[in-house]
């Protein structure tokens, strides 16, 4: 499997390079020329301003809207009327194209981080609400009327029915909302800002750097990828340590 995954890749990178000859670098650019740039970027020092602004607009973000999106989904969930209230308000927000909110984040915040951080939550809250409501709601009726019968408090509904129960939401939510995350940071930051990988990315693209353009492409790409693979380490560590008790 792994052979098969690195010998597509190495043709890949070969059909680019070659096309990227033909076509020239200012059109399509190429792999090797993309590692250099990587390369200048992290000997010189700029890299690690851009990144670190990055990472830290979107994992405060991420958290930010994880919590939000969690806590949001166990209270429509948890309540029919509360539900019937709010559910159709909260897809319709969801519906609506968070691109376009970006210049008006940056209106109300700021070119700071908090309007970065700000885009970023809403591109992950929703992905949290929706996975922790379809937990809830899949929780077996009989088991919440037995804990309304016994008259257990809230605290107690929730550590033995409701939190069981979408435990396996969230680390599903967390693998598809670091994407979203990274990519509401950069689209934040492509919209307005002095510093990050999306300002960079604008930057190369204005003065026509089409190298430069990939080069920012590919280590967004990394992130994300490094970032899912660290969560789903941490997901199958715990589920072990589960399985052991």
């Amino acid at each position: 499997m792994r052979g098969g995954q690195l010998g597509v890749g190495v043709l890949v990178l070969a059909a680019w390079q070659i096309a990227g000859q033909v076509f020239g670098a200012f059109t399509l650019s190429g792999p090797w020329l993309i590692v250099q740039r990587i390369g200048e970027l992290i000997g010189t020092g700029t890299l690690w301003a851009d990144l670190g602004t990055t990472l830290v607009e979107t994992f405060a973000g991420l958290a930010i809207g994880m919590v939000a999106g969690v806590a949001l989904g166990v209270l429509i969930a948890s309540s029919r009327t509360v539900g019937r209230w709010f559910y159709p308000y909260v897809m319709a927000l969801y519906s609506l194209p968070r691109v376009a909110l970006a210049p008006l984040f940056i209106v109300w915040f700021g070119i700071g981080l908090e309007s970065k951080i700000f885009m970023v939550v809403t591109m992950v809250v929703f992905v949290a609400f929706y996975n922790t409501y379809q937990g809830v709601r899949g929780i077996d009726p009989e088991l919440l009327e037995m804990t309304r019968s016994f008259r257990a408090p809230w605290a107690a509904r929730l550590r033995w029915a409701v939190l069981p129960a979408i435990a396996p939401w969230i680390p599903t939510s967390l693998r598809l909302s670091i994407a979203l995350a990274l990519i509401g940071a950069v689209i934040a930051e492509l919209v307005g800002a002095s510093q990050g990988l999306g300002y960079y990315l604008g930057y190369a693209a204005n003065v026509l750097d089409t190298t430069g353009v990939f080069a920012g492409l590919v280590i967004i790409t990394v992130i994300a990828v490094l970032a899912e693979q660290l969560i789903a380490l941490v997901e199958r560590r715990v589920l072990r340590h589960r399985g052991t008790h």
